[in-house]
């Protein structure tokens, strides 16, 4: 058995897939930015909403509520300087090329999507849900993309190494200290 010990509340701790959110902009131009709040939820039947959540007035969320269509492309430990330049460029700066990455179509939705990425969800929202400044964003995934090294037979076999996540580890209350493994 574990041992534990009682801490105050004001402690937190959420470990998250890092994802790259692709959509368009205005002008049809690709736009990308790393997200970390995602996460699924259980709908009727036997689907499933994407969740991913969103603060601030960046582009991506713009654009996201203007078309109401994204792509999420999960980072591998490959991509992670990919990651840190959409991170750390903003749209508002001009255009995200000063490092080479492939961008390629989604496959049934107009969504931009990154050649790099091992897998990626293509989303359509279904509803908002607003949080002072943050949209969260509930999704219908209409279609998923994968490396084509993962031989799933069932939802629970899903090869994580093939994969090679980046997770985000955020701890705190207010003070957003975080880590990426």
């Amino acid at each position: 058995m574990a041992k534990r010990r009682s801490v105050d509340p004001k402690y937190s701790m959420c470990v998250q897939p890092s994802f790259i959110i692709g959509t368009n902009n205005e002008d049809g131009s690709a736009n990308f930015a790393p997200i970390t709040w995602a996460s699924a939820t259980h709908e009727d039947g036997d689907q499933y909403l994407f969740v991913i959540s969103m603060a601030g007035t960046k582009m991506t969320k713009k654009n996201v509520l203007r078309t109401g269509v994204f792509s999420a492309n999960l980072v591998s430990i490959d991509m992670l300087p990919l990651m840190d330049y959409f991170g750390s460029k903003h749209a508002k700066d001009g255009a995200k090329n000063d490092i080479s990455y492939e961008v390629v179509r989604g496959e049934v939705l107009d969504v931009p999507v990154l050649n790099e990425s091992r897998w990626v969800y293509e989303c359509e929202v279904a509803r908002t849900v607003e949080t002072g400044d943050s949209t969260t964003f509930f999704c219908h995934i209409r279609n998923i993309q994968m490396d084509e090294r993962l031989t799933c037979e069932d939802i629970f076999d899903i090869d994580l190494t093939v994969l090679d996540p980046v997770i985000y580890f955020l701890v705190g209350h207010l003070n957003h200290q975080s880590r990426k493994f």
